[in-house]
Formats: structure tokens, sequence, C-alpha cells
């Protein structure tokens, strides 16, 4: 069995498992993702109608205001609206998550050439300061699993003024806008794919095997590499793409609020599964140990230092929070520590439909 603490063992793995060389985690995203400062922008928009109507569809007019490298000041058209499910009911969040759509032919040349539509992660309540805290968690987990594969969205943390124009009232908040998935794909050579139903014989096992993996790490179980959301195509909270002509899906993994690491006060379990609360991890991968996850056990203990360092690394985390979130992670690496750790914490326990 492989020796799961050992570095000289992911440098002879390299040729037969490609995960493990070191690379950028930025490789060829787009200039506003590649650079990892907070952003300041401001947004001028009908925001009283545009929470209150919550529309899904149709879109508000506004601005778009923000700040080049080089001092330069550019401000653009902007529509935007609603997007999401759970945190778009006013019921759990009173700040909506948003869909920014700005206008091609003013974005070009800037750092937002090549953008039009992008989700933006906002901060769910507006009189409560440690939602911040949540966006940052759940800004770190995108973070974490782009250091872990190029196969992932990069995102642009952001700290943005809304200014609403019916009455001129502003507020402040931190929110991070999340690469496209189209490209994500182009990126890795691949296009989205529209699937009403995969098996595993069908998913690429590296990425698959990284993906329960990495979601086992932060605690979140609101996802599946198989399942759909009703009436929708495959899968929960997972993408796939594909390269053209070939049959093995990607999974592309996003929304990590309901993640343990994350920890949101309106987060629950699913009561599938039969956990007490959504700190409580549960492992969805395969019920064996396996040779895969052998290797990608491997690949997250060589990346355990680039993981911590990028937590350490964000100062807007409260101590408080910054304890957290490591305390958690110090969790997981425990559990991974041995084969017999990973055989008890994970094989044993895990959830395979």
């Amino acid at each position: 069995m492989v020796g799961i603490q050992t570095k000289a063992v992911c440098a002879l793995m390299i040729a037969i498992f490609p995960l493990c060389v070191q690379a950028s985690p930025y490789p060829d995203v787009a200039p506003l993702f590649a650079d990892d400062t907070v952003l300041e922008v401001t947004i001028e928009a009908p925001l009283g109608a545009l929470m209150d109507v919550r529309p899904d569809k149709a879109y508000l007019d506004g601005s778009f205001t923000f700040t080049e490298a080089d001092g330069t000041k550019r401000k653009l058209g902007l529509k935007l609206r609603t997007r999401g499910n759970y945190r778009r009911d006013r019921e759990h969040c009173d700040f909506a998550p948003i869909r920014l759509n700005l206008p091609k032919n003013q974005v070009k040349g800037t750092l937002f050439a090549g953008q039009n539509k992008l989700k933006l992660v906002t901060h769910c309540q507006n009189n409560d300061p440690k939602y911040e805290q949540l966006v940052l968690r759940e800004y770190l987990a995108y973070r974490m699993l782009h250091e872990l594969t190029p196969k992932s969205f990069a995102v642009r943390l952001m700290r943005i003024t809304y200014v609403n124009i019916e009455n001129q009232k502003s507020r402040t908040k931190l929110g991070f806008v999340i690469e496209d998935s189209d490209a994500v794909a182009k990126r890795n050579g691949m296009k989205l794919a529209n699937v009403g139903l995969v098996t595993r014989n069908y998913l690429d096992p590296e990425q698959e095997s990284l993906i329960h993996v990495f979601e086992y790490m932060i605690g979140n179980t609101e996802y599946s590499v198989m399942r759909s959301e009703p009436d929708k195509d495959c899968c929960h909270n997972i993408d796939l793409m594909a390269p053209k002509g070939v049959s093995l899906y990607t999974p592309l993994a996003y929304d990590f609020d309901f993640a343990g690491f994350v920890n949101a006060p309106y987060a629950e379990p699913n009561p599938r599964y039969k956990l007490p609360t959504v700190r409580v991890r549960l492992f969805k991968g395969h019920c064996k140990y396996d040779e895969q996850l052998q290797k990608t056990i491997v690949y997250f203990h060589e990346k355990k230092d680039r993981l911590y360092q990028i937590i350490d690394e964000q100062d807007l985390l409260t101590s408080v929070s910054a304890a957290s979130v490591r305390k958690y992670i110090d969790t997981f690496y425990e559990r991974i520590a041995e084969p017999a750790d990973v055989e008890k914490w994970l094989i044993d326990k895990c959830y395979e439909p």
C-alpha cells in the first residue's frame, strides 16, 4: 500500500498521476482572475427593486465602476438580476446573489476583457457582519480547489460599494465573482456537456476522486457527480465537461456554502445522510480503498502546506474565523494521516448511491 506521507512517493508517481506535477494555479485564466488582490468596485442600481422583486430572468439597469492596476477609473454599463435558488429566497438572505451582465463592447482593453456574464456571491445579510466572514470562507474553498486542479473555477475577491440609486444610500461589503463555466471548459480544452444521467464508468477517475476527497475535506455533502436536481441535467452542484470526441466526463464542482468549512447559519444537512450538523463529514466516493484513492490522498498531502498558506494569506479573516477553518482542515489531515485512518474515517463511513 502506498505510504501516504512520503514526498518521494509523489515524485515517483508523476508519470502515472499527472496531478502531482506542480503547476501555476491560474493557467490561462483571464486577466480578472490572474490576481488575488481585493478589487475595489462600485455597483449603482435600483437595489431596492432588485431585492424586492428578485428577478431570475429580467435584468435591471445599473453601472459598474472599478479601478485598473494603473489607477485608471473605469465606469461600465451594467445589467443585473438576482440568481440562485436557496440564497435567492428572502427567507434565507435579505441580499441575494447577483448575476452581472457587462457590455462586451465596453470591457475590451480593460481588466474585465473577455467577461460578459459573471456570478457574484454576495454577503446574504446586510446587518450581520459575520456573513462577510462566510463569504471569505466560501471564497477560500474555491481558491483551494483551484490550487488542487485547473479543472475548477477561478474566483476574484471584491470589496463592493453598493449604491441604491432609488435613495442614494450605500453600503460596502465583501463579495466575489466566479469564472464563467464555459471559460473553465475552454481553457481546459473541453466543452460543457448536457447529459441527463451518467454512471461512474463515464467519469474521469482522477478528477472524480479528487472532487470526492476535496468535498470531504471541506465537509460538503450538497453535491453529486451522478444524480441531478429535479427537472435538470446532471448533476447536483456539479457541471460536466468533456473534450470533443471523448466519452469521459470531468466533474466541475461549485457552490460550497453548505460545507462545514463555511458553516453558514442557514445550512442544514441533507436528511438523506442523517448527519447532526454540516460540520460532520461524510465521504461520498467509492466505498473501497482503491488505487486511485491512494494516489489522491498522496496528492492532498503534497498540497497540504500550500492549502494552509492560502488560508493564512487571507488577512481579512478574523482571528476566530481563521482559527476555525484551520482547525477544520486539521481534522481532515488527521483522518488521512495513515491508510488505517482513511479506512476508518472515509471508507468505513462512506455513502455510495
